[in-house]
């Protein structure tokens, strides 16, 4: 049977980032083109994804890095001198632990957000306000209204949203939407199936203990509820609980619907369900489901989602992973690699590797904790969005579509705790002929914060 392999280690040898990323399908952009002048930034959470996206955009533009924001004072110190080794500048960026006066001190082109979940629509809608073009991490809320309100904010303050949803700027995922499924190599594609099979749920039972003092507990928690204070919530910790985001469900599950959304070309889903709960990591504190299924329905089109953060994964080589199957062929893909598998025996299956970058950043490789496979898609996700800001135009992942894939998450663990499918409406804002649905759309902010209103921002 022929077979088509691209090597990543053959393939980037000797070959520049924008010749490579050309090479298989992404669009070059002229750096010198970008700005005449660097862009100033701050960044509102130092933590490690915060700063690995931080990172990125100083190693593909022109950039003085003005301010930092971080309830941790440690972190946001530590942060600050990284920052300064990467710049290798005297002119260290000024420290912040509340972002409202980051942003009313300091004129910024670019808000780069690495908080987490809860204080995303807070911030980005303030950057917004502020004249700021703004790269957010997803998802970018944790309930669907707050999306509502950044959608309406980035048009009415005209400004670039980027969501950090940089599957859409994988290289080997570019490679298999261009050559696989624009292709029609696929044929009628009908099935989707998406899962994660991580072990990645912490469950302990750490005490309560005093709040250190270099640490704002209240400030870190926001809008969000005040749990009792049981350790730094940094690396994970907090993922664990809903009360600051959407579980695995939407932490991992947006990536995936989001990128199969990206190739195949859709919208909202016409209906979403879902069944799960902590089925068996019972003995912590984690609040999150263990084990879940869900079910997003477009025309002619099933996609199903399954994660189970306990057990095996079903396919040891693609244990996050995405699958579309058509009736000429089957693409299954990941953040590693892809696989095209087609139907008739005598064709001609593609596989193609991530693509890394060490040698023309060699930086990544001493980088703590850096996610040397999403490093080139993050690069590249910085360059579309200064493309986007550049050109006026809408970047790859704009923040309407992270809303769409945010909210659809949402969706599926409010169908999970309701019990039935559910309908949105985006135009009307709700699920409809579901009053008690509709009332969860909403989450309730902690006093004296004030939830977003779509119709006010």
């Amino acid at each position: 049977m022929p077979y088509f392999n691209i090597n990543r280690r053959n393939f980037i040898k000797g070959a520049t980032a924008s010749l490579a990323l050309t090479a298989i399908g992404a669009q070059a952009v002229d750096l010198s083109s970008l700005a005449p002048k660097p862009y100033r930034v701050g960044l509102i959470g130092t933590g490690w994804y915060g700063k690995s996206d931080l990172f990125r955009l100083i190693q593909v533009a022109p950039v003085e890095v003005v301010a930092l924001c971080d309830p941790d004072q440690n972190q946001l110190e530590e942060a600050a001198k990284l920052v300064s080794q990467r710049l290798k500048t005297r002119k260290a960026p000024r420290l912040y632990s509340d972002y409202r006066k980051l942003l009313s001190e300091n004129k910024l082109d670019i808000v780069l957000i690495g908080t987490p979940d809860h204080w995303h629509a807070l911030q980005t809608i303030a950057a917004l306000k502020a004249g700021a073009h703004v790269y957010v991490q997803k998802p970018i809320s944790v309930d669907v209204i707050e999306g509502e309100a950044m959608v309406a904010a980035a048009r009415k303050y005209n400004r670039v949203v980027q969501v950090g949803t940089q599957r859409k700027s994988t290289p080997h995922l570019i490679h298999a939407k261009k050559n696989v499924v624009d292709a029609g190599l696929l044929g009628k594609i009908s099935h989707v199936e998406m899962c994660c099979y991580y072990h990645m749920r912490n469950n302990g039972n750490p005490p309560t203990q005093p709040v250190p003092a270099f640490f704002d507990y209240d400030m870190w928690t926001g809008p969000a509820p005040l749990r009792p204070y049981d350790g730094l919530p940094h690396i994970r910790w907090w993922r664990t609980f809903m009360e600051y985001g959407n579980g695995i469900m939407g932490d991992m599950c947006i990536h995936m619907l989001d990128t199969v959304r990206w190739m195949l070309g859709l919208g909202w889903p016409k209906r979403i369900s879902s069944t799960g709960g902590i089925y068996v990591q019972k003995e912590g504190k984690s609040n999150i489901a263990d084990t879940q299924t869900a079910l997003f329905e477009y025309d002619g089109l099933n996609c199903v989602w399954q994660h189970r953060s306990w057990g095996a994964p079903a396919n040891p080589e693609y244990p996050w992973a995405f699958t579309l199957y058509g009736d000429k062929g089957t693409l299954i893909a990941s953040t590693m690699q892809y696989d095209f598998i087609p139907q008739d025996k005598d064709g001609q299956k593609i596989h193609q590797d991530v693509v890394y970058e060490k040698e023309k950043y060699p930086e990544d490789l001493t980088e703590e904790r850096i996610e040397l496979n999403a490093a080139p898609a993050t690069r590249l996700h910085m360059l579309d969005f200064l493309a986007a800001i550049k050109n006026k135009t809408k970047p790859v992942a704009d923040i309407e579509e992270g809303h769409i894939s945010t909210a659809s998450c949402i969706l599926a663990n409010l169908s999970m705790q309701v019990g039935r499918p559910l309908v949105y409406d985006p135009v009307k804002r709700e699920i409809v002929g579901d009053s008690e649905a509709t009332a969860l759309l909403t989450r309730p902010y902690r006093q004296p914060w004030v939830h977003p209103d779509p119709k006010m921002v």
